[in-house]
């Protein structure tokens, strides 16, 4: 998997992609504007670190792009010219214009990097979907809960739905249309977004960072039973098989264990193979493009002002 990526930023969350990308055993030069953001390069093991894009090397094979939310589209567009593949932190952009924009420019080179989609747990909840081994599903419930976020260029809505839009892109291989949204405040701030989507099945989505206990769930409703996903960290799927038409206490109970793998080191080793001549990884722009559009859409409903 010897491969010259070119990574863009190295904050908070870049640290851990420039990990991860050595560990892939990938040569990597970062281009960072902030003094910060450089000495963080040079102390997780860069290759090389410039501070700007056009200083990249001719010899970089394809980019990763771990920049703030707002500043994607900026970012994006002058790597295009390189015509190198390109794999973009979630979600694509903060508005659908930006988004849509970039899919006409250079949609075949760039891939979103929906972590949750490479999840074990949730690619687990995915099979038993698809399987019908609980009878036809019936209901999606995730929750995202926590308290604060280090992202303060966007809201949360744009920092924790995606990853949820993106869970139900998994195992339903679509998104369903928003049906009605309601938005959570603190002192005049978006902290909260519940959204309703589709019918049968129909997806009930809530996030917030204003809560005391830290909450990552993904429930599945079946006629004939439901799955768990408890925790992002839980070693296992919970089942539940409902025996009678209505659910009884005694219904039995069993647990189906997952990979421990971590997401972000897989979608990576996903991006890496398709540089190697392998499969593209998932959520294209495209499919990026779709979940910027129902985040604005659910923000619509709930008449959260645009930003």
């Amino acid at each position: 998997m010897s491969r010259h990526i070119g990574l863009i930023g190295c904050g908070g969350w870049g640290r851990y992609i420039l990990r991860d990308l050595k560990r892939l055993g990938c040569a990597v030069t970062v281009a960072a504007t902030s003094c910060e953001s450089r000495a963080r390069a040079a102390e997780y093991g860069a290759d090389g670190v410039v501070d700007s894009i056009g200083k990249l090397p001719e010899t970089v094979e394809g980019f990763v792009v771990a920049t703030p939310t707002s500043v994607h589209a900026e970012t994006i567009e002058p790597l295009l010219k390189f015509q190198r593949p390109i794999f973009v932190e979630k979600p694509l952009t903060s508005d659908p214009e930006s988004a849509r924009k970039l899919v006409e420019q250079g949609g075949d080179r760039i891939f979103v990097m929906d972590k949750w989609r490479y999840h074990p747990g949730v690619e687990a909840l995915r099979d038993i979907a698809r399987s019908d081994e609980l009878g036809p599903l019936e209901s999606i419930r995730t929750l995202r809960l926590g308290w604060a976020t280090p992202h303060f260029d966007v809201d949360a809505s744009w920092i924790l739905m995606p990853h949820d839009l993106s869970i139900v892109l998994e195992i339903l291989g679509y998104i369903p249309d928003p049906v009605l949204a309601a938005a959570e405040y603190a002192n005049s701030e978006l902290t909260g977004l519940l959204g309703v989507l589709g019918a049968i099945p129909k997806v009930v989505a809530e996030v917030s960072v204003r809560s005391v206990k830290r909450v990552r769930s993904v429930s599945l409703s079946f006629r004939r039973g439901a799955a768990l996903l408890e925790d992002s960290y839980s070693p296992c799927i919970e089942i539940r098989r409902a025996v009678h038409t209505t659910a009884r206490k005694d219904d039995p109970k069993e647990t189906r264990a997952i990979s421990t793998e971590l997401p972000l080191l897989r979608e990576l080793g996903a991006f890496v193979r398709y540089l190697d001549g392998g499969p593209p990884p998932k959520s294209s722009a495209a499919e990026g493009l779709r979940i910027v559009e129902v985040v604005s859409r659910l923000r619509s409903l709930a008449n959260v002002q645009a930003d």
